[in-house]
């Protein structure tokens, strides 16, 4: 059990030391800090991770997926973010809005909705304990 432990932190922080600062177009970093991580102790074999991730005026992610088992609920603590997960809409979703993104999910548009104003989101991520990395660039 304590293997997995420290197995699931090192990949996590792996994971957030490669998503964060990650630069836009314009030289805007966007960073991706743990907030949370623990297993879930009624349902074996899965944990919960909780990122906050600050975008700068103009900064975005590059297009990517997260882990395979990874059910996701995004949550806007400020600002506006824009995004589009697989072939739904892109949308911009205010601060207090949210939305979910499925196991296995490609998300090709993760940016600030603003170029003057910073943005934050919370992002709880429920997976499989072992399940890495968190975050997957698309090329």
């Amino acid at each position: 059990m304590k293997i997995r432990t420290i197995t699931a932190a090192a990949c996590a922080a792996l994971v957030f030391s490669m998503v964060g600062p990650i630069y836009a177009h314009d030289s805007e970093a966007q960073t991706v800090t743990k907030n949370f991580e623990a297993a879930i102790p009624n349902i074996s074999g899965k944990s919960l991770i909780v990122v906050e991730v600050d975008y700068a005026p103009g900064a975005a992610s590059v297009p990517h997926t997260h882990a395979k088992s990874a059910f996701i609920y995004a949550y806007v603590i400020s600002g506006a973010i824009e995004s589009k997960v697989d072939d739904g809409e892109t949308r911009i979703y205010r601060a207090g809005e949210s939305w979910s993104e499925r196991p296995g999910a490609i998300h090709s548009i993760s940016r600030n909705a603003s170029k003057t104003e910073p943005a934050k989101l919370l992002a709880v991520f429920v997976l499989d304990t072992n399940d890495d990395p968190l975050t997957t660039p698309i090329k």
